[in-house]
């Protein structure tokens, strides 16, 4: 890192990032029916406003990083968070369901891509034995927005209407555009050298869509990927009906499942710091543990269902070791890589086609009359398979944490 350049604003702008496009993500769901009412269409239909979002965004992680392969990756940066500006803006003017649903979708491309370029641009503000944190300071937005995002779009929406939250965070899309574009020093927006012998472009010429493509001939990126989507599948195969278990199993009133939910995004946010930490030490230990911890957290979550103190103490678990494997999942798959932005992004992809896994088994496994402890013994399944993965991946791997290689090296 250059003299000169602390790079806690800059991470922390970063983060402002994060945590708009985190609001956009989950503020939708406590606004749902207000936006059906008010744009008068169907239950189904505004529920697509959240199913396009996570499509786009899976779509968007790979597309738009590989579109803008070799460009700077600052300017990359300000022109995702222009790309969310523009989206969240089309929704809180939309005059009907179909510019609304356009607004969600032009706002979630540019999600995966802003997290995988961002990623590397943050790990490039510290020094190598500190990069799984910098990911983790980035990620705190998006962790935070968890937190509050669902009543921040309840409160705002309720007292001014749906359209004044798509305005809010309009204006917090701007204010990060700004902080990035000032705060972020050029120099973090530009691939790291591999060695003092590279080319003075400082290894940008090794960003080209072919090089990033070459990336993903080694088996270790592809195992990291697969963990990295079922980690998320195990953990949202859960959550996506977490409500019908606190309120139809342990018991839980409809108004005090917000509070829970504030409880498993405050595991989010600890986890996330604590996974950051520990990856800098021991990645792949960290990651082994934060893995078989979700595992046994599903596992005693379907067991102990009944109980309100126990389910409290686990919701929190649930957030903690779900979240904590993220940013060394993310410092993993991008060193296996030799650092592509492509590889950044696609464990982004990785993690929403987990999501969509989780949820969709665990639907099946309601709808086959196994009961609303039934997901959380499916999550803990798919949490169990990559945990198997990531072991064998971690076995295979000479070099374990990131203190021992090149975190930064991007040659192929």
């Amino acid at each position: 890192m250059p003299p000169g350049h602390g790079p806690g604003l800059a991470l922390g702008a970063l983060a402002l990032g994060g945590f708009g496009i985190g609001l956009t993500e989950f503020v939708i769901a406590g606004l749902l029916p207000q936006v059906g009412s008010g744009l008068h269409v169907s239950e189904a239909a505004a529920g697509r406003l959240i199913s396009g979002y996570a499509l786009a965004v899976a779509v968007g992680a790979i597309a738009l990083t590989a579109a803008t392969a070799g460009l700077h990756r600052k300017a990359v940066l300000v022109g995702l968070v222009a790309l969310f500006v523009a989206g969240n803006l089309l929704s809180a003017v939309a005059p009907g369901y179909e510019v609304m649903l356009l607004g969600r979708v032009v706002a979630a491309l540019c999600h995966g891509s802003f997290f995988g370029i961002g990623s590397l641009v943050a790990r490039r503000l510290v020094p190598p034995e500190r990069a799984s944190r910098a990911v983790a300071m980035m990620f705190a937005g998006l962790t935070v927005a968890n937190v509050l995002g669902v009543p921040f779009g309840a409160l705002v929406g309720d007292r001014w209407g749906w359209r004044a939250t798509f305005w809010a965070i309009t204006a917090i899309g701007l204010a990060a555009l700004i902080a990035i574009a000032v705060l972020v020093p050029s120099w973090a927006g530009t691939a790291a050298p591999a060695s003092s012998t590279d080319s003075a472009d400082g290894g940008a010429s090794r960003t080209g869509l072919r090089a990033q493509v070459h990336a993903f001939r080694s088996a270790q990126v592809w195992l990291t990927l697969a963990a990295t989507a079922l980690g998320y599948g195990g953990m949202f195969g859960a959550f996506s009906y977490i409500a019908y278990t606190l309120t139809r199993v342990t018991g839980f009133s409809d108004t005090d499942v917000a509070w829970l939910l504030v409880v498993y995004g405050t595991g989010l946010v600890a986890g996330n710091l604590a996974g950051g930490r520990g990856a800098d030490r021991n990645r792949d230990l960290t990651l082994i543990v934060s893995l078989t911890g979700l595992a046994a957290t599903l596992t005693l979550f379907g067991l102990l269902a009944d109980s309100a103190a126990a389910s409290v103490i686990l919701i929190f678990l649930l957030g903690l070791f779900g979240f904590a494997a993220v940013p060394g999942m993310i410092t993993r798959v991008t060193d296996e890589a030799g650092g592509v932005p492509l590889a950044a992004s696609a464990n982004v992809s990785a993690s929403n086609i987990g999501n969509a896994l989780g949820a969709w088994l665990g639907g099946l496994a309601i709808s086959t009359g196994l009961g609303y402890t039934s997901p959380l013994y499916v999550g803990a399944g798919i949490a169990l398979t990559g945990l198997a993965v990531m072991a064998y991946a971690a076995r295979g791997c000479a070099r374990p944490t990131p203190k021992d290689r090149a975190p930064h090296s991007e040659s192929s």
